[in-house]
């Protein structure tokens, strides 16, 4: 009975082996001509051993060989070119950059999406982010990567809401192998439109091409085989990976900072001269905003006052567009079979990395209202007199100012970011009876991070330097005045005494105890031949986070941080147990060459939230030998993990537009060179402005709001429903292919709602709900200026629905004496939804929308692979990655007005065998030089672009070297 099952499983598994995979066939898994010498392999989804990969839950595997041909070293690029992933953090990110590098399946956030390493979870990533760090897996070892949709909770554990991400590791490698590689990026600087915006500003950027830059070095090493007569297996590596980095200021399109309509360069009013808010004192020694209370002003060069009219900053040359870097892993995948009961294995993996985050000088960001004297000796006569004559006031009064000055004589800041991960398992696995297998684990994972924030102004010291709110530089040692009013009077030297230092340590660490057994049992349902097999397994899991902050991140005293980060320590503990059952019905019979239902369940205790249950059903129906069709229904529960539950609140930035406020520069009006609020007075007086003061409150020049932020202890579980119905066939010889629709459905979503959509929302419906988080600053009503904020922090939310259709499929044939091998990944999405409170807010959907501060997400996108193997030394790869367009748009930005069209990179690669021993690939990655489709400020990411997702630096060419023995 046992023979005609795995004879049939061998059939279905050359069926339907490759049709929802890349690059990955049946015939890497399968079949000698005997039935014993059939490999039973795990497949994401699953504990229970089969012998193919094509089960009721879709999998999209990615092989060894394409992450070898896509030419890239970082796992997170070769991921993010998948249709089904949308780019999360990434190496192209640098204000706010974690330093990390993490998965975001579907857009549903990495939260959501679960990482596993050879099917056993990854540890968080740092101390600012409790998603896994990617970067810590070896691009060489990669045996392939399977990319699950839902059906993960019962087999994992209860949080893959959007499904799981494994990564097999090739850990029983024989023989040794080096890889050396090189890359770099190319790009020509030919975009008319922003160089003649800069043209405008007198700015400068770069033209045509200076050849390549961005450059990065790669090295592995493998070394594995048996011993003690193949008893034992042991496959070692090591890897080292030196990334050059690459400033905005080296690309036209990102070398000024668009404003959000994407009309002219605009930049900070953090200015290289010094901008002014000044007014008499308030009660509570403010900036009075009140109408003709204050006034905006700059300076002249003989150091007078003047209205400031156009003076910012641009910020953007100095700010890293993809990040320096330098990683070093080394790891080691052992196993020994002592008896066939007994066969322990060891796993270990050890990452170094250090990356820099520069963004633009420090400043001092209009963060606090300086009261300063009358006759202060930093006030030149000239200012006393303009002082006087417009507030009215003498020697011995006192006046109130926010003041805006960019510290470009002390340089960029930047952001030392360090992350040393440590990741071991020890467990046993062997057999229990001829039917039965067991597999115990003990899991340690550690991540040891820190953050060095260098170069910042340190607030305290700027209120000593100016000698205001009672502070007096000349009774302080060591003090320079900060001759902020002398027009260029800043020297290098007084900078340089008013910048800080902030530290930042962390350590996480996870812990799991495990085991299951699995296996068939001796009988089968009436109606089928085959056993009914099963899984029963629990499991033990300590997650544990610890972020130590100095004095200065924690109460904020860097003025270029927006807001104050906090310690944070954390824990919890889940108990669970779980079961899988498969139960062939039928087969053999017509219509009915296989139908099979499986059954999971799984329960869950958390320390922090009680116990959730997490369930599946799905069928697996082979109508005929190349028919299948397959569903599943898979319940799925995350609860908080240690950020959103401890994380302190705390201020911070958010980027984007206050729709309450507009382009003071320009007239109030709606025609051509005026501008005015995109809410009415009605609906921003329902913000907290009132009707009186509409028109009167100016925008963000850098496009960034005060945000307050945090977690909550209070959080209770988010639940998902998943349900997937899909196709696989091979309907002619050569074609196979794989259809599957898909459809997530979450309810009391943990998260923060965008505090764009906050205001926009309150001033839409006057909803307390919302409008008692929009809080804005006295008298100027700012949300930038002062104290104004829109509070965020973490809640559990509404409804969050997903639902798209998944296509594979690949096609070989005969051509010119050699083989050309097609592949087609696609992915459709059709809805994603966000209603976050409802009844108070409205829904929305996101797909193909850049509104409601909405992901670049096209309906439609997808990467057709062509190779041709010539039988012979060489081969040839074309691949087309192609994304739909996202046409959707009502805001201000114009270069988005008809939305982003749709976007097309070719990539070219050629493989060469030299020897026995050695190969060479070379390729070259967006041959046409594409750039990314600009954006306007409170779109882009980074370098007025989406950056990470659509292709960010131009041409990437790449070369590696292969040394097999």
């Amino acid at each position: 009975m046992l023979n005609s099952k795995i004879a049939k499983s061998v059939r279905l598994a050359l069926a339907f082996g490759a049709a929802s995979t890349a690059g990955i066939s049946a015939n890497a898994i399968a079949a000698e001509e005997g039935a014993d010498d059939v490999e039973r392999i795990e497949v994401t989804g699953s504990r229970i051993k089969r012998t193919d990969l094509e089960t009721a839950t879709p999998v999209q595997v990615t092989s060894a060989e394409d992450i070898a041909m896509s030419g890239f070293t970082r796992v997170e690029d070769i991921m993010n070119n998948l249709p089904q992933i949308e780019a999360s953090q990434t190496a192209f990110q640098s204000n706010g950059a974690t330093g990390t590098a993490t998965l975001d399946l579907r857009g549903m956030g990495a939260q959501r999406t679960l990482v596993l390493i050879n099917g056993r979870r990854a540890q968080a990533g740092g101390i600012y982010t409790q998603s896994a760090d990617i970067n810590q897996i070896p691009a060489a070892l990669i045996k392939r990567v399977e990319v699950m949709t839902g059906g993960g909770s019962t087999t994992y554990g209860a949080d893959a809401v959007a499904g799981v991400v494994n990564f097999v590791m090739n850990d029983d490698f024989e023989g040794f192998q080096v890889d050396i590689g090189g890359s770099a990026y190319q790009h020509d600087n030919d975009n008319e439109y922003i160089q003649g915006l800069m043209d405008e500003k007198g700015f400068e950027y770069p033209s045509g091409s200076d050849g390549f830059d961005g450059a990065a070095f790669d090295f592995s090493a493998t070394l594995g085989g048996t011993f003690d007569g193949g008893k034992g297996h042991a496959v070692g590596y090591v890897t080292y990976t030196k990334q050059n980095e690459l400033r905005q200021g080296a690309r036209d399109y990102s070398s000024c900072a668009l404003n959000a309509a994407g009309t002219a360069c605009g930049g900070s009013g953090n200015a290289v001269i010094p901008n002014f808010y000044v007014s008499l004192p308030t009660e509570t020694g403010g900036v009075d905003f009140g109408k003709d209370m204050y006034e905006y002003w700059t300076l002249t060069p003989d150091s007078g006052f003047t209205d400031s009219v156009g003076n910012e900053y641009n910020y953007a040359p100095i700010n890293h567009f993809m990040r320096p870097d330098e990683r070093h892993t080394f790891g080691l995948f052992a196993n020994y079979e002592i008896n066939e009961h007994f066969n322990p294995y060891v796993e270990t993996m050890f990452m170094r990395d250090r990356t820099t985050a520069q963004i633009a000088e420090s400043g001092t960001f209009f963060d606090t209202s300086y009261v300063m004297d009358f006759d202060s000796p930093l006030i030149s006569d000239a200012q006393r007199e303009a002082l006087a004559e417009r507030f009215g006031i003498g020697s011995g009064d006192q006046f109130a100012t926010y003041i805006g000055k960019r510290n470009v004589e002390g340089g960029p800041r930047s952001d030392k970011l360090e992350h040393n991960s440590f990741r071991m398992v020890l467990g046993t696995r062997g057999e229990l009876s001829d039917l039965w297998t067991y597999d115990v684990t003990a899991q340690y994972g550690s991540t040891s991070s820190s953050s060095a924030y260098l170069n910042d102004f340190f607030g305290p010291r700027i209120t000593t330097a100016l000698s205001a709110n009672g502070e007096s530089c000349a009774d302080s040692d060591g003090c320079i005045p900060y001759e902020v009013f002398t027009y260029e009077g800043v020297t290098s030297e007084a900078a340089g005494a008013l910048t800080g230092t902030a530290i930042l340590n962390g350590v996480t660490e996870q812990i799991i105890l495990g085991g299951f057994v699995s296996g068939e049992f001796d009988y089968s349902l009436p109606s089928s031949d085959y056993p009914i097999a099963a899984v029963f397994g629990a499991e033990y899991r300590e997650e544990n986070f610890e972020r130590t902050a100095d004095e200065v991140y924690a109460q904020g005293l860097l003025l270029g941080q927006g807001g104050t980060t906090k310690s944070l320590e954390g824990s919890y503990d889940v108990t669970e147990f779980y079961t899988e059952v498969s139960l062939p019905i039928v087969e053999g019979k017509t219509g009915f060459e296989n139908f099979t239902l499986d059954l999971a369940y799984r329960w869950s205790d958390y320390s922090t939230s009680g116990s959730e249950p997490t369930y599946k059903a799905a069928i697996n129906w082979d109508v005929t030998s190349d028919w299948k069709i397959r569903a599943s229904y898979n319940r799925a529960v995350r609860a908080a993990n240690n950020g959103e539950l401890f994380a302190q609140q705390s201020s911070g930035l958010w980027p984007g537009v206050d729709p309450c406020a507009r382009d003071l520069t320009k007239p109030l009006g709606t025609g051509e060179g005026q501008s005015a609020p995109e809410l009415t007075a009605a609906q921003c007086a329902n913000t907290g402005i009132p009707e009186s003061e509409w028109g009167n409150l100016g925008k963000s020049p850098a496009d960034q709001y005060n945000g307050f932020f945090g977690g909550n202890p209070n959080l209770t579980p988010e639940i998902a429903d998943t349900i997937t119905l899909g196709l696989v066939a091979e309907p002619i010889e050569g074609l196979n292919f794989s259809l599957d629709y898909w459809d997530i459905e979450l309810e009391d979503a943990i998260g923060n709602i965008d505090p764009e959509v906050i205001v926009r929302q309150c001033g839409i419906t006057g909803n307390p709900v919302v409008c008692d988080d929009v809080q804005r600053t006295p008298g100027s009503g700012s949300l930038w200026v002062g104290s104004g904020q829109v509070v965020a922090t973490d809640i559990n939310l509404g409804q969050l629905h997903w639902e798209g259709i998944d296509l594979s499929a690949n096609y070989d044939f005969e051509v010119a004496g050699g083989t050309l091998s097609t592949n087609l990944i696609g992915s459709y999405f059709i809805t994603k939804e966000y209603d976050n409170l409802p009844g108070i807010t409205e829904a929305y959907d996101c797909v193909g929308t850049l509104d409601n501060g909405c992901f670049a997400q096209p309906e439609w996108r997808h990467v057709f692979t062509m190779n041709y193997d010539t039988g012979s030394f060489w081969r040839a790869t074309l691949k087309w990655r192609y994304y739909g367009e996202v046409s959707d748009y009502s805001g201000d930005d114009t270069l988005v007005q008809d939305g982003i069209s749709s976007q097309s990179y070719l990539d070219l690669k050629g493989s060469f065998t030299i020897n026995d021993y050695t190969s060479v690939l070379v390729g070259v990655n967006n041959i046409m030089d594409k750039e990314p489709p600009m954006v306007g400020g409170s779109l882009s990411t980074n370098g007025n672009a989406i950056a990470g997702f659509y292709d960010t630096l131009g041409r990437y060419f790449h070369a590696n070297v292969t040394f097999k023995f």
